[in-house]
């Protein structure tokens, strides 16, 4: 198991107003790390569209609340950021990816996950107790 260096969390509302906080939030927890400027762009990347998701769709037509964790592991070094709420039940996982082959204006959604999922090194959904639990972990 790997170890961890360190891990907190943010609660919030989940609306795309508190998007920077959240950004400023994992780009603070993680940057005495030594991570190179693409990885960085990458997890912002993905932070920005899981929790857009969240603020989007999660609680829709309602606000409702979301937790943010970044933990950092030792060995591999990495980065594991858990996004939850008690919204709906949603596993962006289980959408087909886009066929990439078919012009743009033919591709409608499923972008943002497709590309989360192709620079992460890992995600996973689940869904306890009540709530959306997705997980990503990008290898420094």
């Amino acid at each position: 198991m790997a170890e961890k260096e360190k891990g907190r969390e943010l609660n919030l509302e989940a609306t795309v107003d508190n998007l920077d906080t959240v950004i400023e939030f994992v780009n603070g927890e993680i940057e005495d790390i030594g991570c190179d400027m693409k990885t960085q762009l990458e997890i912002e990347m993905a932070v920005e569209e899981l929790f857009s998701n969240i603020a989007n769709y999660a609680y829709q037509p309602r606000v409702g609340v979301a937790t943010v964790r970044v933990e950092v592991l030792r060995d591999p070094l990495s980065v594991v950021i858990t996004f939850i709420d008690q919204g709906k039940p949603y596993d962006p996982l289980e959408k087909e990816d886009p066929d990439l082959d078919q012009t743009a204006s033919q591709t409608v959604g499923g972008l943002g996950i497709f590309m989360v999922k192709k620079s992460m090194d890992h995600i996973a959904y689940e869904y306890i107790d009540g709530q959306n639990v997705l997980t990503i972990r990008k290898n420094i």
